[in-house]
């Protein structure tokens, strides 16, 4: 007798094993060993020897954004489109070719992006206002103005009634006859002063800023800001439209769809490279464009 199972009993059985599924290998999964896009930026930065202010006061891109986009970070960047423009510019500011970086962020987004309205994107650029604070010393001296007015009004107007009255009350001439009435010259009117058009744009003061904005390929949100930060457009420009602002000092600008707009500074046309979908922010003063 023989107490347990024999080692023939402990062998699972021919139909135990032709029913239980062979073991499944795992495919490999691929590996991309290529650094990111904010990786090669950073480096390319760092060893250009320039610090996030200097590429994004030569870019003109925003520091947040520039420091989003080398930590990978494309949501502040407003689209796929606006995305792509950032990497293009930053990456030509750092001595980097873009294209390598642009694949691989299509890649890695699912390909060129559909184009996309530009107001929608840039709700977050727009540029808001401070409150106007009321400037007492402008008052003040508006008033001290009204005051002399006034009263060098009533001084001169009381010497000239005096007169008149004087010569109502003097006698006729001997003559008898009435002096001949002197009909009024008429006054030829002065014409209302225009509106910057593209008459502005020919004459182009030499003492102001004088900005044409033609959007001749393209729709293209913009904004326009003078000297003082008061905000003189803020919205989208349609195909076919142009818009003209003038300051005495200054314009700045901020252009959703570089690529679609024409620019006319000072009476001049400023020749740019600007890509679609590129976003740029410019300042321009009195004289030649190229030179402000």
């Amino acid at each position: 007798m023989s107490i347990g199972n024999s080692p023939e009993d402990d062998r699972p059985s021919d139909d135990v094993r032709a029913t239980t599924p062979p073991a499944v290998e795992q495919a490999p999964v691929p590996s991309d060993d290529r650094p990111s896009i904010g990786t090669v930026l950073r480096q390319a930065r760092e060893d250009a020897g320039m610090t996030v202010d200097e590429v994004s006061t030569s870019t003109r891109v925003r520091i947040p954004i520039v420091q989003a986009i080398e930590d990978d970070d494309f949501s502040r960047c407003g689209g796929d489109v606006y995305a792509r423009g950032h990497i293009r510019t930053l990456a030509r500011a750092v001595g980097v070719d873009p294209e390598p970086l642009l694949a691989q962020y299509a890649d890695e987004h699912g390909g060129r992006p559909a184009p996309t309205p530009a107001a929608p994107l840039f709700e977050a650029e727009r540029i808001r206002s401070e409150p106007r604070r009321p400037n007492w010393t402008a008052a003040m001296v508006a008033a001290i103005v009204a005051v002399i007015g006034f009263v060098g009004f009533t001084a001169f107007g009381g010497s000239d009634d005096g007169s008149k009255q004087q010569a109502a009350e003097g006698a006729t001439p001997a003559s008898g006859k009435p002096k001949p009435t002197q009909t009024p010259k008429a006054t030829k009117p002065t014409d209302p002063k225009p509106d910057p058009t593209d008459s502005a744009i020919a004459a182009a003061p030499r003492d102001k800023v004088t900005v044409k904005i033609n959007a001749a390929d393209g729709r293209s949100w913009i904004s326009a800001k003078d000297h003082n930060g008061r905000i003189m457009f803020d919205g989208l420009l349609e195909e076919g439209e142009s818009k003209t602002f003038q300051d005495n000092q200054k314009v700045d600008l901020v252009l959703g769809d570089a690529g679609a707009i024409q620019l006319y500074v000072n009476g001049k046309q400023v020749d740019n490279e600007f890509e679609p979908g590129q976003v740029e922010r410019l300042t321009y003063t009195k004289g030649d464009p190229e030179v402000g």
